[in-house]
Formats: C-alpha cells, sequence, structure tokens
C-alpha cells in the first residue's frame, strides 16, 4: 500500500492501494482503531445525490457482499457476534459486529457526514486498559 498520512510516531496512519483506504488511529486511553474503506461512492461537492437511499442500498448491498468472506475466513471459529449498541444504530446504516479475543470487528456502511462520501468499512479495535 502506498503510504498516505502524516507519520504518527515512526508509523503511517493512512494508505491506500487498489481503490482500498487504510487508516489506523490511536487515542490517549490506549484503544488503537485499524480501518479499511472497501467500497466508496463520493456524493457531490454540496453533500446532495439525487438518490442518496440509492446510494445506501448499493452500500448494504456490497455489505451483505462481503460478509462471507469474513464469516468464512480463518478467523471464522473465533468470532462471537456482538449486540449492536445505540451508538452503532446512529453511526451506521447498516452494521455486523463481532468480539474476537477482547477485539471488536466491526462491518458496515457509514457516512460520517453529508457531504463526505458513503463507505463500506471494517474496522478491528483493540479496547484500551480498562481502569
Amino acid at each position: 500500500m502506498a503510504p498516505g498520512g502524516k507519520p504518527r510516531n515512526g508509523a503511517e496512519t493512512s494508505w491506500d492501494k487498489d481503490g482500498v483506504s487504510a487508516w489506523i488511529q490511536t487515542f490517549g486511553d490506549g484503544t488503537v482503531h485499524v480501518s479499511f474503506a472497501v467500497w466508496i461512492r463520493d456524493v457531490d461537492a454540496s453533500g446532495y445525490f439525487d438518490d442518496l437511499d440509492a446510494v445506501y442500498e448499493q452500500g448494504e448491498r456490497v455489505l451483505a457482499g462481503f460478509l462471507p468472506e469474513i464469516e468464512g475466513s480463518a478467523l471464522a471459529g473465533h468470532l462471537v457476534t456482538a449486540e449492536q449498541t445505540a451508538a452503532d444504530e446512529d453511526e451506521f446504516i447498516e452494521v455486523a459486529k463481532w468480539t474476537i479475543d477482547g477485539r471488536i470487528l466491526t462491518a458496515g456502511v457509514i457516512q460520517q457526514d453529508t457531504d463526505l462520501p458513503v463507505m463500506v468499512v471494517v474496522a478491528l479495535e483493540q479496547p484500551g486498559p480498562q481502569l
């Protein structure tokens, strides 16, 4: 992958390759969040799209096609389906969520703001130490 972010503590924070983007985020509580955008659909500059619901449905179809790759992967035997939280329902258009050895694996359709693209993302989060 080609580096795309500013180095932080000696490591790149984002990459792009063949239409897949990746980010690493670290938080003050020790949480590490790694996410991959496997599908991106831009909206126009005004944040308006003639049929945004159609774009959401397209994202949901892409996610539905991607979930069997996760569920059929070498990780499948270690994945435990996790309940969605109210925050998940607010953040995602559609989402699937699992835990694996204390980490949280999430796959979903997201649009973080009206002028940002609609994306299918897969994220792995290592929560920080519980105090």
